[in-house]
Parts: C-alpha cells; sequence; structure tokens
C-alpha cells in the first residue's frame, strides 16, 4: 500500500512519499512528472508529451516515456503491488494524468485566492504559511516552453502574494516594519505600481508624509519617463488622498493604535471599581479564551476571580450576566481544568438559586447552559438535566445566541452510554444551521466539529471531510487557531480506520504523531494529556498486534509514554505486551494484567468512551475476565452499529469486530 504523495515544484521538481524523499530520476524524468502537474489534472496524451520533453524528438522516444513513466510510478507508489493498476500517475486513454497528489503550486494558488476573504490576520497567517513552500525558482532547471510559462505565471502569483502580506500588515498596524521590504521590492520590481502604493501608504500611515509623497512622485517620474504610462487610479488617487491629508484611508489608525487609544479611554472615564468593569473584563476574557494556549489558560483562571469578584458585591443579576458572558462552547468532554471548573459549577448553581422568580428565561439559561458545559465528562445526572432545561428556557427566549449555547451544553453532556452519535449529528446540524443565520461564528464552527466527530462514528468519511473543511475555513476567517488542533487530528483518522497491513499501521501511527505536534502550547491538558499514546494503542489492538514495550538498545516505546487519566485501560496491554516479548517474566506479567484488569474502573461519559470500553474489553479477553467482558459487551452494545472513532481523533476500529470477540470469548 502507498503512502501519500505531495509532488513539489516551487523549485527544483521534487516528490515525497509520506515524509521521505523520492527519487525521480534525471532532468528529463522529472520534465514528464512536472508537466503533468502543469495540466491539473487533465489528461496529457503521449504524443504531446514527447512533443514537450524534446525540441526534436528521437527515435524511440515514445518508448523512452513509458519508460519515464515505468520508474517515476515505482518512486512515487513504491508499495504498489505488481500488474495493480496505478492510482497517482495513472493512464487515462491515449495519454497520462497525475491524481491523488498533492501539489504545493495547486495549494499556493488556492492560498492566494482565499487570502481575498479573509481578515488581516488570517490573511497575512495564510500568505504566510503560503510563502514559506516556496524553495526556489519555481520549476527551477527546466527551460521548455511550457515550463517557463509556468514558472512567469507562478513568479508573478508570488509578487501578489507578497504585496498582499505587506497590505495585511499595514493594515493590522505594522506599517513601519513592512517599508524596508516594500522598499527592496519595488527596487527589483519596479514596474509593480501596486508595489509603489503600497510603499507609499505604509510610509503615510508611520507619519512619514514627506517622504510617501516622494515615493508616488518617483513611481509618476519612473512610469512615465521608461513607459511613457501615467500611474493607474489606484495610484493617482492614493498621491490625492495623501496631498489633502484624508485620514479615511491614508491615516487610518491600525488595530494596535485603536486598542491603545480605547484602553486608554477606557481608563480614564470608567471609575475603578464600577461593576461594568467585570462585565467587560468576563467578555474579554471570552475573546482572550478562543486565542488557545497561554490565552486560555490565562482566561479560565481570570474567569473564577471575576466570577468571584460579582459574587462579593451581592448582587445575583450582575453575578449572572458575569457567567452567562462567558459563553464559550466546548469542543472535547474532557475539562481542561476540572477544579476551576467545578468552582464555575457551583458558582452558577449558587446564582440560580438567588435569582428573582422573574428573572428572564435567557439569563437561567445560559446559567444551566453553563453547568452543563462545565460538567462535561462527569457521571451522574445534572448535567444532562441542566443542558435539557437550559434548551427549553433558550427556545422559550428566542434569543438565538442563547439557544446556540444551551444545544453546546446539550451535545457535551448527550454521553450517558455509547451508541448516541446519531443524536449528537442532530444537535451539530441544528447548531451549524442556527449559528449560520444568526452570524454566530464560533457556535458554527462547533456545529462542524461535532458533525465531524459523529459522522466518524458512522463511518461517513466524506462527509465528515467536509464538515472539517469548512470547520477550518471559519477557524482560519475568524482567528480561531484550536480548531486546526481538531483538523489536524482528523486528518488522521481515515487513514488509520483504513489500516490493515504493517505499511498502513506505520503510515496512521506517523500521521498521528504530526498531528500531536500541534498541540504543543495549544493550551488544552483535557485534550493534549495520554491522547498521543492512546490513539496508537486503541489501533494496535483493533488489529491485534503488541503494545511494543520497550527491549535494550531500543527507542523509548508505549510503555514510556505520559497515559494520564488513560493508565487504567492502557495498563493491562502494556503488561501483556512485556509477557510476550519476555519468557521469563510472561507468568508474573499476565497475573498483574489480570489484577489491573479487575481493576479498572467504567470510562466517564465522552468522547472517548467507546475506545476506553473496548480497551478494558479486549484486555479481559486476553486474561480470562468474564466480569469485566460482560461489563464491556452490555456497554458497547448500543454502538455495535458505529465505529469507535466518535472522538474525530482517534479510533479503534468498528465497535461490532469487538463485540464479536467478546462474545465469543463469552461463549464458551
Amino acid at each position: 500500500m502507498s503512502g501519500s504523495v505531495r509532488v513539489g515544484v516551487l523549485g527544483p521538481v521534487t516528490a515525497w512519499v509520506d515524509d521521505a524523499e523520492a527519487a525521480l530520476g534525471g532532468p528529463r524524468q522529472r520534465a514528464v512528472l512536472a508537466r503533468l502537474v502543469a495540466a491539473r489534472g487533465r489528461v496529457v496524451t503521449a504524443g504531446r508529451l514527447v512533443e514537450d520533453l524534446w525540441d526534436e524528438p528521437p527515435q524511440g522516444a515514445l518508448v523512452a516515456l513509458r519508460t519515464f513513466v515505468a520508474a517515476l510510478r515505482r518512486a512515487i507508489e513504491p508499495g504498489r503491488a505488481a500488474r495493480t493498476p496505478a492510482r497517482v500517475l495513472v493512464t487515462d486513454g491515449p495519454g497520462y494524468a497525475l491524481r491523488q497528489a498533492d501539489v504545493d503550486a495547486r495549494a499556493f494558488e488556492a492560498a492566494v485566492a482565499g487570502a481575498r476573504d479573509l481578515a488581516p490576520a488570517a490573511a497575512r497567517t495564510a500568505l504566510d504559511r503560503a510563502l514559506g513552500t516556496w524553495r526556489g525558482a519555481a520549476y527551477a532547471g527546466l527551460e521548455q516552453p511550457w515550463a517557463v510559462a509556468e514558472r512567469g505565471r507562478l513568479a508573478e502569483l508570488r509578487l501578489v502574494a507578497v504585496e498582499r502580506v505587506a497590505e495585511a500588515r499595514t493594515n493590522l498596524g505594522e506599517a513601519a516594519d513592512v517599508v524596508p521590504g516594500l522598499d527592496a521590492h519595488v527596487t527589483e520590481h519596479p514596474w509593480r505600481e501596486e508595489g509603489w502604493r503600497l510603499l507609499a501608504l505604509a510610509l503615510y500611515r508611520s507619519g512619514r508624509q514627506a517622504d510617501a509623497l516622494a515615493v508616488l512622485r518617483r513611481a509618476r517620474a519612473m512610469l512615465a519617463g521608461e513607459l511613457g504610462v501615467d500611474p493607474g487610479p489606484r495610484l493617482a488617487e492614493l498621491e490625492a488622498q495623501v496631498l489633502r491629508h484624508d485620514p479615511a484611508t491614508g491615516g487610518t489608525p491600525g488595530a494596535d493604535d485603536v486598542w491603545r487609544d480605547t484602553t486608554s479611554a477606557y481608563e480614564r472615564v470608567v471609575a475603578a471599581g464600577a461593576r461594568t468593569r467585570l462585565e467587560s473584563t468576563t467578555t474579554l476574557l471570552r475573546t482572550l479564551a478562543m486565542t488557545g494556549g497561554e490565552g486560555l489558560a490565562a482566561a479560565r483562571a481570570q474567569r473564577v476571580a471575576a466570577v468571584g469578584a460579582a459574587e462579593q458585591l451581592g448582587d445575583p443579576d450582575l453575578t449572572a450576566r458575569v457567567i452567562g458572558a462567558f459563553d464559550v462552547p466546548g469542543a472535547w468532554t474532557r475539562s481542561d481544568d476540572a477544579e476551576l471548573a467545578a468552582q464555575v459549577v457551583a458558582a452558577a448553581e449558587r446564582t440560580l438559586a438567588a435569582l428573582p422568580d422573574d428573572a428572564p428565561d435567557a439569563v437561567r439559561a445560559k446559567l444551566l447552559a453553563t453547568v452543563a458545559v462545565e460538567s462535561r465528562g462527569l457521571a451522574g445526572a445534572r448535567g444532562p438535566q441542566a443542558a435539557h432545561e437550559a434548551e427549553v428556557l433558550a427556545r422559550r427566549s428566542g434569543d438565538p445566541a442563547v439557544l446556540a449555547f444551551a444545544l453546546a451544553g446539550r451535545y457535551l453532556t448527550r454521553f450517558e452510554h455509547p451508541g448516541l452519535a446519531p443524536e449528537r449529528d442532530a444537535i451539530g446540524a441544528e447548531l451549524v444551521s442556527l449559528a449560520a443565520r444568526h452570524g454566530l461564528a464560533t457556535f458554527e464552527i462547533l456545529g462542524h466539529l461535532v458533525r465531524v466527530q459523529a459522522l466518524s462514528a458512522l463511518g461517513r468519511w466524506s462527509d465528515a471531510q467536509r464538515h472539517a473543511d469548512s470547520a477550518e475555513a471559519l477557524g482560519l476567517r475568524h482567528e480561531r487557531p484550536l480548531v486546526g488542533v481538531f483538523t489536524a487530528w482528523f486528518g488522521a483518522l481515515p487513514a488509520a480506520a483504513g489500516a490493515d497491513d504493517a505499511v498502513s499501521v506505520a503510515d496512521a501511527e506517523r500521521r498521528y504523531r504530526a498531528a500531536a505536534a500541534t498541540l504543543d502550547g495549544a493550551g488544552m491538558p483535557g485534550l493534549t494529556e495520554g491522547l498521543l499514546p492512546l490513539a496508537i494503542l486503541g489501533l494496535r489492538v483493533w488489529l491485534g498486534l503488541p503494545a511494543s514495550p520497550r527491549k535494550a538498545g531500543t527507542a523509548p516505546t508505549l510503555e514510556d509514554a505520559n497515559w494520564g487519566p488513560y493508565e487504567p485501560w492502557a495498563r493491562p496491554h502494556l503488561l501483556l505486551a512485556r509477557a510476550a516479548a519476555d519468557a521469563t517474566a510472561s507468568a508474573a506479567a499476565i497475573t498483574a494484567a489480570a489484577r489491573a484488569v479487575r481493576r479498572i474502573p467504567d470510562p466517564p461519559p465522552g468522547l472517548l468512551a467507546e475506545v476506553l470500553w473496548i480497551l478494558a474489553g479486549r484486555a479481559a479477553v486476553a486474561v480470562g475476565e468474564r466480569r469485566m467482558a460482560e461489563r464491556a459487551r452490555a456497554a458497547l452494545t448500543p454502538a455495535a452499529a458505529e465505529i469507535a472513532a466518535g472522538s474525530g481523533v482517534l479510533t479503534a476500529g468498528p465497535v461490532r469486530d469487538h463485540l464479536n470477540a467478546l462474545e465469543t470469548f463469552l461463549a464458551n
């Protein structure tokens, strides 16, 4: 089975199979691959390829072409079995086409086009990432006419991207910082009017009006003297605006300036100790939480402090507003800080009890939804009960934002037992529809992620991918960096679900490890801790592979991992792997594994319950523990038609596979 194939033409023509560079052979052979890239998936006939490879095709050119194609196929599909159809460099009718390969040039073009609709910060991020994929001149080393044309087209698009990054940075208040780069840009590309315009604009926004005018006049003189043309309308308009000190274009403050001036005015006008400061603080913390990393951790801690400060004032209406303003939903069912979550729940319950009887439905609904959201991953009836009450009140209130938060609470508590993926999918569908109608981007993103999770459990991979793409696009547009963590993990999931041999298992584990790298600094310990080893173990248990304990002289393995909260479910499998690897310690390890199985608790309600029950059940079968096997079978039976992939990040395969093993064991 071949791995994923990437082809690079933004520099020398290169290809990678997974992360390993493929041996593409000589220049003419590389040119075949490059010509198919330039065709953008369309078929190029063998005759046309011959004409495009040689100025004067030699005798036997067609035979040479077929040799090149065969060699390229061996290089980019090394695992393809003999006499099976190629899936990347395919034969189609009279010619060839490149299919199922990620091409850097296509991704670059899509990024530049997509950045047009993004806010400045998101556009800058997307374009910087796209520009970072360039490794030199496009199609470097190829001088055929089609390659020269493609090189020129992509070079032009690259200049557009450079200018759009400069424009985004200028709009973000970094005008002074972009001036040196733009100065070099117009020196190297003096005919680009947009470069001159952006340089003048950056100078003007840096407070350098005279320099801005000098640049505009220099551009005018160069265009008239060298080309005999007047400046275009955008350049001429900017010159007029600079001359009249027009604040609407040239003098608009950057984001940092607006922030500084507004906070300064707030400090001057709003009295210290004013109650409105608490509400403003909570609104700010809500935004901070969505930045991830240090911002998320700080927002969690300061939120509890804000709620405590509000309670000290003895005004339940104020406290309700402070608690309800932090309507940040969660896509994961284990809390990042259980102690802080419990403090918020307790404060919300106290506030609910203290509110007057005529308190608005929306106020009570937000408090109840807070109880539900912060009770995620906990056993007991209060979380689901609060979610139900919040939804009833929210629907009655008619406030779409309150209903969206209530649905977020309902989703996080709809894990009373395995097998509820269809119900969660319905919640996700309503969230997407409701949030899209009312411009609630955060909840629209959540709805898509919920559907990714539920559809993964139902094995509807293409539908799940569509929602992952939608979530990622919204996250980029609205600057929600944590979305990319979930979509990166989902990107590894289909490969794991389709793993069926040593090569595909290794590929899936590699993808899991790459996804785990996105967790660094994400500020989500509830997601991060123990997730990577659990993903690898779930895959190995499903496929009947050992957990691979460390042997002398080898690299650290699962036995060395930090399992976090998943240690009780992993421990028996690690002991069994040790027994299989070391005959002298086998009996003791198996006895220890049996003891560990008997100590396994019921998994907490959440996205990983099915996977944890599978680990418990399979370990029970391995050591002959009937009671645990019976518990696992009973728990998993409602999910018999699902895949243990409802987290959207990892899988242990179809639940039915494991139920069959449990039922066979219990029947004997």
